[in-house]
């Protein structure tokens, strides 16, 4: 008979000499900001209001020169705000402290000195072995926003994109019903005498909320679809005004979206989004209806959706124009960086109070969630699973 393994060794198990808590001291933060090089992504952590707060509050940040380009912030606004500029991203790299959108590639990795402090996101599903190996070899702490919770157990950063996301999703459709880019001609908005725009949303999470609020805005006649009867009753009550909702039963689906003129999909998985709209049901869609597949970074909810580029974002499958870029957030860059700016700044504010990130996560259960590597010990239990690797439990690292 096997004993049973325990998740403790031996010394873990014995007493210890209790420790007499120290006073903290502000630390001096010294951020790095790198230029984006992802495809298509525009934008950028921080804005010079954000920078010129941490600096006012005597912390360094060195940004790559043309970082903020992409989101209309040119180098001299950083530098105003009291920025240091360069055009070596080895010199940005170096910094104790590395704040991005996407995650950096295995060739920035290379550039990152040992024991330094990344945040940026994480995106679990288009990361292999090698990269967390990386974090690994050069012991950095590694934070994902995505993770992040606030006092409320939300997640903030999550939240801000899905509202970006699900806004933008009611503006692109209502761009691509135009008849100068071979739309049906419909246009959003409730013109007397004139049936308003039919359209059906399927999730009724963050993206669907903010997707029915604009719509509705705009005049349209919304349909929302949900397993779940609290979602659902939520979303009415957050809409403040009675909607068609509804289980997702294919009768009733497929009833709707034969008359609608725009389908919204924000549906997502554990794993990956599950199909909610079959081939069959897109063919019998009414010609030049659109479709916007906002979870096609999940692999999409929509059987016929496949992924397209903000270059070109839409096809044409059984008459129906199907748009599916998976970084909607990038396209409205300046918008989206604002917003990721505002939940940034904060939490940076409150790590250069408690005096760096170790006593900010000790005493934040908030950040403490988003923490996946420290020191280049692998803290999350999902990726061990998903990647097959080794990993301990933050809690018996940080004491």
């Amino acid at each position: 008979m096997t004993k049973p393994t325990s998740p403790f060794t031996k010394e873990q198990l014995l007493p210890q000499e209790e420790m007499i808590e120290v006073a903290r001291k502000k630390g001096k933060l010294f951020i790095g900001i790198p230029k984006e090089t992802y495809y298509q992504e525009k934008r950028v952590c921080l804005t010079p209001d954000a920078v010129a707060a941490l600096t006012a509050h005597g912390h360094r940040v060195m940004l790559e020169s043309d970082a903020g380009l992409g989101a209309s912030f040119t180098d001299r606004d950083y530098s105003e705000a009291g920025a240091e500029i360069t055009n070596d991203s080895r010199k940005v790299f170096g910094c104790p402290i590395i704040l991005k959108v996407e995650p950096p590639s295995l060739e920035e990795l290379e550039h990152i000195n040992p024991q330094t402090v990344l945040i940026s996101a994480l995106q679990l599903k288009t990361q292999s072995k090698e990269y967390f190996q990386a974090l690994a070899k050069k012991r950095i702490t590694a934070m994902g926003f995505e993770f992040i919770r606030d006092a409320d157990g939300a997640y903030p950063a999550v939240r801000a994109l899905s509202e970006i996301a699900g806004t933008a999703s009611i503006l692109i459709a209502s761009e691509l019903m135009c008849s100068s880019t071979q739309g049906s001609g419909l246009m959003m908005g409730n013109i007397s005498g004139v049936p308003p725009v039919e359209v059906v949303i399927l999730g009724a999470g963050t993206v669907g909320e903010f997707a029915g609020r604009s719509a509705i805005g705009l005049g349209a006649n919304v349909k929302i679809f949900d397993n779940s009867i609290t979602k659902l009753r939520c979303i009415q009550t957050n809409l403040g005004r009675p909607l068609h909702t509804s289980t997702i039963q294919p009768k009733n689906l497929l009833k709707a979206l034969r008359r609608c003129d725009v389908l919204i999909g924000a549906v997502h998985g554990k794993n990956r989004a599950p199909i909610i709209v079959t081939e069959m049901m897109v063919e019998q869609m009414k010609k030049g209806s659109i479709i916007i597949d906002v979870s096609i970074d999940r692999g999409g909810c929509i059987e016929t959706s496949e992924v397209t580029t903000h270059d070109h974002p839409t096809f044409e499958k059984h008459g129906v124009i199907h748009y599916c870029v998976p970084n909607i957030p990038s396209k409205y860059a300046r918008t989206s960086s604002l917003s990721i700016s505002n939940i940034f700044t904060p939490y940076l504010l409150q790590i250069g109070d408690e005096g760096g990130i170790e006593n900010a996560v000790r005493f934040d259960r908030g950040l403490k969630n988003g923490l996946y590597f420290y020191h280049g010990i692998l803290t999350s239990k999902p990726i061990a699973d998903w990647f097959d690797l080794s990993y301990r439990d933050i809690n018996l690292l940080i004491l």
